[in-house]
């Protein structure tokens, strides 16, 4: 019997969840320049506006995994969508920076589970020689969904002011969130997968059998031995810390990119939402040239080591050309700069591939939310630190801190993480 490509239509499903995902986060770059003349924000207030989500992503990430390998992403990847957009929503309505703050806090709450749950999915449906090209094909949602998108929300805050952003963008999300739970199966319980699709994923890799993994029924039921499992192992740090600085330049083009150009380079709103695309795009180019690149030398007899972290070093390496903006004033020069080091950031994006390498069978929720966790506190210090970098005119220290710490991770994937193979508890 052929296979059937069940999987193909899960990876379609979880790759427009990351492009919502995505949105919801960035809306609030696009909207900024406005929010921050009808509130009159400072630069350090209007960092912590940016940074009030990954306050609370980065703290329920390790909760947001628990759920995940407890009750399954179908439920939980639902409830997350629909409650994340409805926060998203009320944000139209603020009248400050008090409840635009808090709905923030409220947005990255919701969001937690998602990436623990998309990398759950990812381990479930895919066999290990065609998970880096899985794991980059959604990934690339968040790129070229902003790349699309970045223009799209520019012209809707233009017509219908940034108001009506947040309403526009908050209703797409709740309608999407009854799509997955309405269209999601894991493999064993999907109606349309034959068992040969079970078969090819499940030799090749694939935690179909999740009882051999967790409970009788499946569900991995937590324990506190588990959390000291996940931060016991000197490779898992060495991928958390890698993981932190490949959300530092992500974070700086999600937040304070697009003020950069209109604020610190003097381009106009429409413009600037044309040319901050461009290096979404790049970005997009990036990661599925390095999930592609991965899963080819693995077919092609590379060491597993050498085929998952060659291109996320050299994306690191590669991150740390933002730095060149600091020293040209030609618009395509900056343009060229910030295309290439989001390039590399792209290219050093398949990171979630090493939680489905090396995470413990049992663990793989509970150590991608560990992940998730350190990488997300990027998203707390990052904006903060660059609103204070910044706040006397000046970005180009915060352009240096941020080619810093791309340096740092390609160090971290060199020395710590070592061999690639499955922890084993």
């Amino acid at each position: 019997m052929k296979p059937s490509k069940i999987r193909l239509r899960i990876l379609a499903l979880i790759f427009i969840n990351v492009v919502i995902n995505y949105m919801d986060r960035s809306n609030i770059s696009v909207a900024a320049s406005e929010i921050h003349d009808e509130f009159k924000l400072s630069s350090v207030q209007l960092g912590l506006i940016f940074s009030a989500f990954g306050w609370t992503y980065a703290a329920l990430q390790i909760p947001g995994g628990i759920l995940v390998d407890r009750f399954g992403p179908r439920i939980v990847y639902g409830i997350s969508l629909i409650s994340w957009s409805l926060a998203t929503l009320l944000q139209g309505f603020v009248k400050g920076f008090a409840g635009l703050f808090s709905l923030r806090l409220l947005t990255g709450a919701f969001e937690a589970p998602a990436f623990p749950a998309n990398n759950r999915v990812v381990t479930s449906w895919f066999p290990d020689n065609e998970r880096a090209s899985a794991i980059a094909t959604y990934t690339s949602g968040q790129f070229l969904g902003l790349a699309l998108l970045t223009p799209a929300l520019a012209a809707i805050q233009y017509y219908a002011g940034w108001r009506g952003l947040f309403i526009i963008t908050g209703l797409i999300g709740i309608f999407w969130g009854f799509v997955w739970y309405r269209f999601y199966r894991d493999p064993a319980k999907h109606p349309d997968v034959n068992q040969a699709e079970i078969d090819l994923i499940e030799r090749g890799g694939g935690l179909i059998n999740r009882e051999s993994a967790g409970t009788a029924n499946g569900q991995s039921e937590f324990k506190w031995s588990n959390l000291r499992e996940v931060f016991s192992h000197r490779k898992l740090w060495g991928v958390y810390l890698g993981q932190f600085a490949v959300n530092s330049t992500l974070w700086f083009f999600l937040t304070w990119f697009p003020t950069y150009l209109v604020e610190y380079r003097g381009l106009n709103f429409l413009k600037s939402g044309f040319l901050a695309s461009l290096p979404f795009l790049a970005a997009f180019i990036g990661v599925l040239s390095s999930g592609f690149l991965s899963d080819y030398l693995i077919k092609k007899g590379f060491s597993i080591g050498v085929a998952r972290k060659a291109p996320v070093i050299t994306g690191l390496m590669l991150s740390i050309s933002i730095v060149g903006a600091n020293y040209v004033d030609d618009t395509t020069l900056i343009i060229f700069f910030m295309a290439l080091a989001f390039f590399g950031n792209g290219f050093a994006s398949i990171t979630w591939v090493f939680v489905s390498t090396l995470a413990p069978k049992n663990l793989v929720g509970l150590t991608g939310g560990v992940f998730n966790f350190i990488g997300g506190l990027a998203s707390i210090i990052v904006p903060i630190v660059i609103g204070f970098l910044a706040q006397n005119g000046n970005f180009e220290p915060a352009l240096l801190f941020i080619g810093l710490l791309g340096f740092l991770g390609a160090l971290s994937y060199i020395f710590l993480v070592g061999k690639v193979e499955r922890i084993k508890t």
